[in-house]
Formats: structure tokens, sequence, C-alpha cells
């Protein structure tokens, strides 16, 4: 995985150009003009001019131990000294990378590590060798040698030529006046030679000076864009390994929300209608010693107990509810969020278009969503009123949950909204939260969209 960061600066980005008036001035320039003295060009070069001496130490390396391992294999030490060619090349990818870190701003994660079956040294060679990033990193050591071959000569040849056609007035100056010269020779023989010195010739070799030293920068960069991707291809996790983390953190994700659900469950369940059930059999064992003996407080206290019953199975009904609703497994996404929005404090316009149902398993989070969506709404947002809007995008289920509050609500600040994108982000999904202080609050979340 890659990703990039500071995309380059002008003056400012060292430490005597810091006043504001000649920050100011220099950002004004168009950008082809600032392009040749910015620190992202010049980092550019030299990650260029590193190359080629890193990619021959690199190149000799590689091809050195892979030769005589392979030369080795009829004997036993040939498989240590190729495990350790590609111990080797994994050693000098991580000097690429970093390499690549500071001066291209290009940050690729490391690859997967090493997976020994077994301790040892035996274990540790088998790993190696069955490693793809390993080879991956080998190709690497091997490719790059003659792309920054290409890539030095193409980049200080017209670094250095535009940059001496640019002050070719300031040499002209220097060489007739110091070295008895007659100017810039473009041409000589045993009979006359051609020098560039009159004022036209001057002035057209500064200005063709100029425009390659306007177009260097980006020839630089379109060069380092070819780093880019082989820094980021060979150098990096592969998108299997990448998936499989991926895969293992929603994996934990879900244990995690699965784990804490049930501690919930349990804790409404024991603190609520257990509790009250607890209640209503000792209220029911009271009445039953009275009844002899007082048989109109033994109504009065059955009569409790009845409502007591009641307030038990309406707990044990939301409780259900908040598991999975008979509803939505009955009538489907429209009538359940339909039931969730009669129970908000706030008006909420439900409409769903969906061309069928989604899987039960789909069906259940979008459900989910909307009510704690709906919850938070009713306690923190002081609206007056909400939507809810559900429908299709190709193989996506589309959520959204805009009310009109206060707005401030962030995902990020440790709240329900980021156990909320957890579970989403465990099934592929995404949850996006455009809260402005001021509101309103556009909540949306995205599912993948698997048939029922």
């Amino acid at each position: 995985m890659a990703t990039e960061y500071g995309q380059g600066y002008g003056w400012d980005d060292g430490p005597g150009f810091r006043g504001e008036g000649t920050t100011g001035r220099w950002h004004r320039l168009p950008t082809a003009l600032r392009a040749p003295i910015e620190a992202r060009s010049l980092r550019e070069f030299v990650y260029l001019m590193l190359s080629l001496p890193l990619s021959i130490l690199m190149f000799t390396f590689a091809v050195t131990m892979t030769s005589l391992g392979a030369g080795l294999l009829i004997t036993f030490l040939g498989v240590p000294v190729l495990a350790a060619g590609l111990a080797g090349c994994r050693g000098l990818g991580s000097l690429e990378r970093a390499r690549a870190r500071g001066l291209l701003g290009l940050d690729v994660a490391a690859p997967e590590p090493l997976r020994m079956r077994k301790q040892g040294p035996m274990g540790w060679m088998g790993a190696t060798l069955k490693s793809g990033a390993s080879w991956r990193h080998l190709l690497y050591t091997v490719l790059h040698l003659p792309w920054a071959v290409f890539a030095f000569v193409v980049a200080l040849t017209l670094w250095t030529t535009g940059w001496t056609l640019l002050t070719y007035p300031l040499w002209f100056w220097i060489f007739p006046m110091y070295g008895g010269q007659g100017g810039l020779q473009l041409y000589g023989d045993e009979a006359h030679r051609i020098y560039l010195d009159n004022p036209f010739e001057i002035t057209v070799t500064a200005l063709v000076g100029l425009l390659l030293t306007l177009a260097t920068p980006w020839i630089v960069r379109a060069l380092t864009l070819v780093d880019r991707l082989l820094v980021g291809g060979l150098l990096g996790p592969s998108k299997l390994a990448t998936r499989v983390v991926e895969l293992e953190s929603d994996r934990g994700v879900v244990v995690d929300t699965a784990a804490a659900d049930l501690r919930r469950i349990e804790r409404d369940l024991h603190d609520g209608a257990q509790a009250r059930l607890v209640a209503l059999a000792m209220d029911l064992g009271l009445a039953k010693e009275k009844l002899a003996e007082d048989p109109r407080e033994a109504a009065r206290m059955v009569g409790e107990a009845h409502g007591e019953v009641k307030t038990a199975l309406q707990e044990l009904r939301d409780l259900a509810r908040g598991i999975h609703p008979a509803v939505l497994t009955d009538r489907g996404l429209d009538a359940a969020l339909s039931s969730v929005a009669s129970r908000c404090t706030v008006p909420v316009q439900v409409e769903v278009d969906l061309p069928a149902r989604p899987a039960p398993a789909i069906e259940g989070i979008a459900y989910f969503t909307v009510s704690e969506l709906l919850q938070n709404i009713s306690k923190h947002s002081r609206a007056t009123r909400a939507t809810v809007d559900v429908w299709r995008i190709e193989n996506r289920l589309m959520i959204q949950v805009v009310d009109n509050g206060v707005g401030g609500a962030d995902a990020g600040a440790g709240s329900g909204l980021a156990g909320l994108a957890g579970r989403l982000d465990a099934v592929d999904g995404i949850l996006v939260v455009d809260s402005p202080a001021a509101g309103p609050t556009r909540v949306t979340a995205e599912l993948p969209w698997r048939a029922a």
C-alpha cells in the first residue's frame, strides 16, 4: 500500500523564507516558473542522481548472490546462499522505500513478513525462498538498473544543459575576458569556427536554456513516476497480502462486536427483564400468603404483578427488536425502518426504493445502522425533522440519513459513530459523516449489495 505526501513547496520550505511578503509574492508566481527551484523538484533530481550508484550496488549484489546460489544448488550450500541473497534484497528494498519516502514523499508499507512454519535456520530459509515478496525484491534490483541508467542520463543532461544555456550570457562575459574564447563554439574545423558571439545568438541561446530549464522539472517528475510504480508495485505488500490483513482486521472487529452485543444483551436481561421477573415472583409469593387472610390485599398485589408482567414483556420485545425485529424478517426493510422512525422523537420521512430484498445479513446491518442514527438524532441533534433514504446503485446498497439539527457529529471522536463505522467496514461498507458545526448533519452509509 502506497500513499503520497509533501506535494512540493516553494522557497518557504527553507528557514530563510518565512516572511509573509516574500512567501506571498513567491506563491503568486505560476507553477511553471516556480518548478525549477522548488524543493520538490530538487528532491526528485537528487533521487534520480542517487539511483544510478545504488542500482549498480543492488544489481551487482543480486546477480552475484543469485548466480552463486544457483550454481551451488547441486550441493547443499546453494540453498543458504540463495536465501541470504533474497534476504539481502529485502534489506536493500527497505533502503529504497526509505529513500522514496524521504525524497519522493512516497510512503510504501513494508511487505508481508516471513511466515515460518518451524523455527531455526531451515525454517527461515524455507520461508525466505517461498516468500513472493523476496522474489519481487530480487526482480526490482534487476529491473531498476537499466531504468536508473536511462533516467540518470536524461535528467543530468537536461538539467546541466538547461542551466548552462540559460546562464550563457554570464559565460560569454567570463570566457572572452578570462579564457580568450570567442563564445560558445557550435562548430569548428581546420578552416573556420562558428561561435555564438552576437547579441541575437546570445539571446536565443538563453531563451532555449530557459525553455529547457522550465521543462526539466516536469520531465524529471515523469521519470520519477516510473520509480514510484516500481517501488510501490515490487517493494510493497501484494494485493493478496493486503486483502488478507484487511480480512483479519475485519474478522477481529466482527468478533469484538459480537462479544459486545452479547454483553449488552446479558446486561439488559440481568438489569431489566430478569430483575422484574424476580420481583414478580416475590410479589406473587406474598400475594399467595395473603390470599387466605386478606383477599383484597392479595388481589391488589396480583394486579401490581400483572402490570410488572406487561412491563417485562415490553422490555423483552424491545430487546428482541434490537437484535433482529420480526417485522424485518416478515415484511422487509421498508416496514422495519418505518417502525423505527415512528419511535423517533422527531418526525422522520422514510423512503426505500429497492428492486428486491437484500441478503438477510446486509438487511440486518442496514436496519441497525438506521436505528443507531435515529437514536443519535433523538438524543443529541436537537433537530425538528429528519429523512431516511435507502436505494441501490449497481452492486451497492446506499443509506442516507439527514437531520436539520445543530451538527458537530464526528465519527473519529470515539463516539457511537466510530463503532458504527467499524461494523460497516467489517463487511466492506463505508460510513461518511458530513456534519458542520451549525448543521445540518448528513450521514451516508454504503454497503455491498447481495441479493436474498
